[in-house]
């Protein structure tokens, strides 16, 4: 094998910023930007990270969503990647910072994948088409969006370089080294991390049994596994275990084997690997009619349009139709094991579609875990994307397996069935007409990659190797810009989601801030519920700092989904479900939620049909809202001498109130323990019971109270058990109130009761009491 020169592999570096410099320019200037989830979930949270920040607040806990959560445990809140950094250098990120975190995200994992194929002695060209193969093929370019999984598929390239290199050296520190990529790539869990841990696991396996000898092999792999072991520890371990702490109390503690299986790839999309419009994913004018859209199945709409899209390049697809398939260059020892764990990752991907996916959900560790199982197809491009890589640099090198005259007519045979696959698939659902255009296209494309592969190595050699590098990799980017360039699932108007700025001028948001009661010395911090503005609505709360009862994120507090019916999104108004102890805006848990305005984006009685007339006020009527107002809401925080134990768990079920005063009275699930600390703080009872909010941040709130006699502070904040109080200096227990909210008993007297947040105690002592439960439970 020809010996590469550091020379020869920095022209490929230069070849692949160049690509991804002209692949990425829509996005980096500012003409369109990452849409969807990218703004109305991430650029939200990025913001509430810098509002956080900048006001001297912590984040780890969110008052503004779904009444509240704990944002350090959610695993989409950006604090434990590298976008946090955007937050502390700016107080008001742009969209355009934000995108080009993304990009230079993909650009990481491209070079990383760049530097695994310089590791293997590949040629420059095969690794320059690996990097911009990762970086714009597949899901990487059509699930741009999902940043979190973005980054998980970064740190996973740059670990399994990292991890490769430390085997093949047997070296500690770059098995160091691979641990922190590795910890990086799951310290938010997603379903990308956790498989890419395994991948990373079978790479291993493969490593050893690929070498003469095992044992050997597996010796020499002891200490840089250890050491990568032990960093993915460090950095990962305690926000997992956050994590998961969560999601135990979470609406999502698990996915059902039909959940899960509802977001599998359909077969059908494997054709866009060939023809990569075909179902008119792309082209604006042209209604998607591909899988999971009205015209297979109007109840399945399950996944959206992109999540489909397969498309790595026609010169990847050819190759590895022709070359790696049916020439065996895929089996080749170099890739094998990568292209095994690709083949799994496919099938997994492929969900109910194949047996294999109930296999791994009912065997395999974490899956039950996740839904969606095509998340899977960000690892498959990824590892088809260094077959890419293997593939071309056998073409430069001249090193092709030999195919006679019959095998060449076969391989010509497989490419043309699958484009005639492509049109008796548009025949099926009587789009024929629509599909015409795309398969042209793609065979266009396959005619201008053929002629590059036409070309002999020894004309390439002689260009000294430049133009075996420049030409696939111009090629290529051409290819990727014109099929996976800007469309309307990964690049819109920033003007699309101008809410979103946190100096925006909307007159919804002005009017909603100018009205909000929340002044310091008051017992009143309003809530706001935004239902039915649109998409990029849903978390306008977290930009604009105030509180709703709703959001956009696929996870919440399950006591919040029970008690409220909140659901995952709600971006149209027949998206507001309700639930028997939230039946109406019109009702106690209305009130107790203090939820005072509520901006929809039709006619109330359009959202709930329960509203009689007088129950809410038309306050005012925008271009986006119809704000509403509900006069009983009730004050953040209450003082009640009063309390009824009640059975939260048949209220929530049955909807079914006793009979009670919340402004004297106090619901717990429990009777009160006398607390002897507590009491001895009694002092001189005032003249009136009178309550107020001193301080309120995200992580601490300050109360001063009068109690004329011993009773409650309420205060209507969901109660969680990371959160602890003290009055006077003196800890005091947090009882759960009202089904989901918070009281402390109070003695007579002018006291000063604190709530503040402490997660990592909390979650500490969380785990000590789970793991004493089983000793407890045989006394």
């Amino acid at each position: 094998m020809h010996a590469f020169s550091a020379r020869e592999y920095r022209l490929a570096v230069y070849v692949f910023l160049a690509a991804w410099a002209l692949l990425s320019a829509p996005w980096l200037s500012g003409a369109v930007t990452i849409p969807y989830d990218a703004k109305a979930l991430f650029q939200a949270q990025l913001q509430f990270l810098a509002n956080a920040i900048h006001s001297g607040q912590s984040p780890f806990w969110n008052p503004s969503s779904f009444v509240g959560l704990p944002q350090i445990a959610d695993p989409q809140s950006l604090i434990f990647s590298p976008a946090i950094l955007l937050a502390y250098l700016d107080k008001m990120p742009s969209f355009q910072l934000l995108d080009a975190y993304v990009l230079l995200l993909l650009a990481l994992g491209g070079f990383a994948t760049l530097k695994f194929c310089q590791d293997r002695g590949w040629h420059p060209a095969g690794a320059s088409v690996a990097a911009i193969t990762f970086a714009f093929g597949a899901s990487a370019a059509w699930r741009i969006q999902h940043i979190a999984q973005i980054k998980s598929l970064a740190f996973f390239a740059v670990a399994l370089w990292l991890l490769a290199r430390a085997l093949n050296r047997s070296s500690a520190l770059w098995g160091a080294l691979a641990g922190l990529a590795a910890g990086s790539m799951v310290l938010e869990p997603d379903q990308v991390g956790f498989l890419g841990g395994y991948v990373l696991a079978g790479y291993c396996v493969g490593h050893w049994l690929s070498g003469p000898d095992r044992r050997l092999a597996v010796m020499k792999s002891v200490r840089p596994l250890a050491c990568a072991a032990l960093v993915a520890v460090l950095v990962a371990a305690l926000p997992l275990a956050l994590t998961y702490l969560f999601l135990e109390t979470s609406n999502r503690p698990e996915m059902t084997f039909a959940e899960a299986a509802r977001g599998s790839l359909h077969p059908a999309s494997l054709l866009t690997a060939l023809v990569s419009d075909l179902y008119g994913a792309f082209d604006p004018s042209v209604d998607y009619w591909g899988p999971y859209s009205v015209t297979w199945d109007k109840s399945e709409l399950t996944l959206s349009q992109n999540m489909g899209q397969v498309y790595l390049g026609t010169l990847p697809a050819l190759l590895m139709l022709t070359v790696g398939v049916l020439r065996g260059a895929l089996w080749a020892r170099e890739i094998r094991v990568l292209m095994i764990s690709a083949g799994v990752l496919l099938l997994y991907a492929l969900g109910s579609h194949t047996p294999a996916f109930g296999i791994l959900y009912g065997y395999v560790p974490g899956v039950a875990f996740f839904r969606r199982p095509v998340d899977a197809m960000f690892l498959v491009g990824a590892l088809l994307s260094i077959a890419a890589g293997y593939l071309v640099s056998l073409w430069a090198g001249g090193a092709l397996p030999h195919a006679s005259h019959r095998r060449r007519l076969l391989e010509a045979g497989l490419v043309a069935v699958l484009l005639l696959a492509a049109l008796a698939v548009a025949w099926s659902v009587g789009k024929t007409a629509l599909a015409w255009k795309p398969v042209m296209v793609a065979l266009v494309w396959i005619l201008l990659t053929s002629l590059l592969l036409a070309i002999p190595a020894a004309a390439l050699k002689r260009g000294g190797h430049k133009l075996a590098v420049v030409a696939p990799a111009l090629l290529l980017a051409c290819d990727l810009a014109f099929n996976n360039g800007p469309n309307e699932s990964t690049a819109l108007p920033p003007s699309a989601y101008e809410v979103l700025k946190p100096n925006c001028r909307n007159a919804t948001i002005a009017f909603l801030k100018s009205r909000l009661r929340r002044a310091p010395g008051s017992p009143w911090r309003d809530r706001v519920e935004l239902a039915g503005l649109g998409f990029e609505w849903q978390n306008a709360a977290l930009v604009h700092g105030f509180e709703g009862t709703l959001g956009y994120n696929p996870f919440r507090l399950s006591d919040i989904s029970e008690a409220t019916g909140a659901r995952d999104y709600i971006a149209g108004p027949d998206q507001r479900q309700f639930s028997p102890l939230f039946p109406s805006y019109a009702s106690t848990m209305a009130d107790l939620l203090g939820l005072r305005f509520i901006a929809v984006g039709a006619p109330i009685e359009e959202v709930d049909k329960h509203l009689k007339p007088g129950d809410l006020t038309l306050v005012a009527r925008t271009a986006d809202a119809y704000i509403y107002e509900n006069p009983r809401a009730l004050p953040r925080v209450l003082f009640v001498e009063d309390w009824r134990e009640a059975d939260f768990e048949g209220l929530v079920a049955t909807g079914k109130w006793p009979q009670f005063d919340p402004r004297h009275t106090v619901l717990l699930d429990a009777a009160p323990e006398v607390d002897d600390a507590i009491a001895k703080l009694a002092k001189a009872p005032t003249a009136a019971s009178a309550v107020r909010i001193r301080h309120y941040e995200n992580t601490e709130v300050v109360v001063e109270v009068d109690a004329a006699r011993p009773g409650f502070v309420v205060l209507n904040d969901v109660w969680h058990p990371w959160w602890v109080a003290d009055i006077d200096g003196v800890e005091a227990q947090i009882l759960r109130a009202n089904v989901l909210f918070r009281a402390v008993q109070v003695p007579p007297g002018r006291h000063v009761l604190k709530f503040e947040f402490k997660p990592f105690s909390g979650a500490i002592a969380e785990v000590g009491d789970r793991m004493l439960e089983p000793i407890q439970s045989t006394r």
